[in-house]
């Protein structure tokens, strides 16, 4: 996909169980599962998840408006547009490579994965999806909004290509605080490895639900393995069926979305995903 992220990863060993740390119960699904993978049918029926109240939200409505650019207009206060400096700073700043083409795309990507950060840790999506806000459900989320972001900015060559490389050195940094910040420190380096597996297991699935020879319902069962589920052998009922279709719209959305933004608004970060409201789109 990326120079860098296309490398064959190999098959990491399998992570023990850290369920004894309190801390660590969001995190052991990683030991076990990865996204794409589909386990062996379990003997007994898995436990019920402790999911919130079910939305009330009507998601069968939701997610079928047309795309439609996601830049932000000149004067929205979310805009992030770079310093335009003057005079003796400017000649300084020049001198110091700030306006060199690799400073400008790091400032571009560091945007970008603020605008990944915004959609995934804001409540909203998990009311609407009826998700339980967990270690493993938000890192699902977060590798299918850097899936959507990393393919946009393919459409645009080696350009595009390398600044996906940039956000990618920041999505992994991010990562890593977070696993620490879950409890995570003797094994970070294991876990990360199988994070990154896991991050590749995902991109694989999506792309491939998108062929032409895909089966029509292939990113919805993609989505219900990688974010619904707990191991991805559990049958979804009905309301947790109607997310994960409601979910592939709004990711078939957000590609066309994403593809209909210009350039500048994609390479500088001053773009945003669809708000995720109580309404239909």
């Amino acid at each position: 996909m990326l120079p860098r992220l296309a490398r064959v990863v190999t098959q990491t060993s399998k992570l023990r169980s850290l369920t004894t740390n309190g801390s660590m119960k969001n995190l052991s699904f990683f030991s076990r599962y990865g996204y794409a993978t589909v386990a062996p049918a379990a003997a007994d029926p898995p436990p019920k998840k402790d999911f919130p109240s079910k939305s009330p939200i009507n998601l069968d409505k939701m997610f079928w408006s047309k795309p439609c650019s996601l830049a932000l207009p000149k004067d929205s206060p979310l805009r992030i547009d770079e310093p335009d400096y003057v005079g003796i700073r400017r000649f300084i700043l020049k001198l110091m490579m700030f306006y060199s083409k690799q400073s400008m795309s790091i400032r571009g990507a560091n945007v970008i994965y603020k605008r990944i950060i915004a959609q995934v840790d804001k409540p909203a999506i998990y009311d609407v999806f009826n998700l339980e806000k967990t270690f493993k459900i938000t890192f699902s989320l977060l590798v299918l909004h850097m899936w959507l972001v990393l393919r946009r900015l393919k459409e645009d060559g080696q350009e595009g290509v390398d600044l996906g490389q940039y956000v990618y050195e920041i999505y992994n940094h991010d990562v890593e605080l977070r696993v620490s910040k879950a409890g995570v420190n003797l094994l970070l380096a294991k876990w990360m490895k199988e994070l990154e597996r896991i991050f590749y297991g995902n991109v694989v699935a999506y792309d491939a639900a998108l062929l032409p020879e895909a089966k029509p319902n292939e990113l919805q069962i993609k989505l219900w393995r990688n974010v619904f589920s707990d191991d991805g052998t559990t049958t979804p009922d009905n309301t947790d069926l109607k997310a994960a279709q409601a979910m592939a719209r709004y990711v078939r959305r957000e590609l066309g979305s994403l593809s209909l933004t210009d350039n500048e608004s994609i390479f500088s970060g001053n773009f945003s995903f669809t708000p995720l409201e109580n309404k239909p789109l």
